[in-house]
């Protein structure tokens, strides 16, 4: 691939990171809102709020996300799985700004730059701690239901999946790492 290609698919990734990240940052503070919508008879459905008051719906969205902030806590099991949501959360935009780090270093000609190991390596360290916190909370939901019915959840599908995930980016960190350590020993060579 020619340079301008490759600077192009940057660029074309660099702008979907940056939507998928600030989506994520908008839906942070929405997610206790959002447990107790889905919650077993927390608060009546949007649609039923929205009919009754003929307020907006994205305003009653909003006020009954606002109010959940407080009421999400008082289950145990809804604030295991707010928590959980906005402990992975957290370490999905960590992920998505370390990934935008690297394309930027891709945009500026500098792949392999150490930068990009330290990128890829704290991207690792949050792929870990969101497939430990799958594994808290898988455990919590065993306990709680007293079943095996849990395992047959996304939770438990977190588990491997940010495992490898965390592996893959330990693995390319190193990869860059040896590649800047190998660029700069060229470099240096007459």
């Amino acid at each position: 691939m020619s340079k301008s290609t490759v600077e192009t698919i940057a660029r074309i990734l660099k702008v979907l990171v940056t939507v998928t990240f600030v989506c994520n940052l908008i839906a942070l503070p929405l997610v206790p809102g959002l447990v107790l919508i889905g919650g077993e008879g927390g608060v009546p459905t949007l649609l039923e709020v929205t009919a009754e008051s003929g307020a907006p719906g994205p305003l009653i969205f909003l006020a009954v996300c606002w109010q959940a902030l407080w009421r999400v806590w008082r289950e145990p099991y809804s604030a295991m799985l707010a928590l959980f949501l906005l402990f992975s959360g957290v370490c999905t935009a960590v992920i998505l700004w370390q990934g935008r780090r690297v394309l930027d270093t891709i945009l500026r000609g500098e792949p392999f730059s150490l930068e990009n190991a330290v990128s890829l390596r704290r991207a690792a360290v949050s792929s870990f701690v969101i497939s430990l916190a799958a594994l808290v909370r898988l455990v919590f939901s065993l306990c709680w239901y007293r079943s095996l019915a849990p395992l047959l959840t996304y939770n438990a599908l977190f588990v491997p999946i940010f495992a490898m995930a965390g592996l893959l980016c330990l693995v390319m960190s190193a990869l860059f790492r040896q590649a800047a350590e190998m660029k700069a020993e060229n470099d240096l060579t007459i």
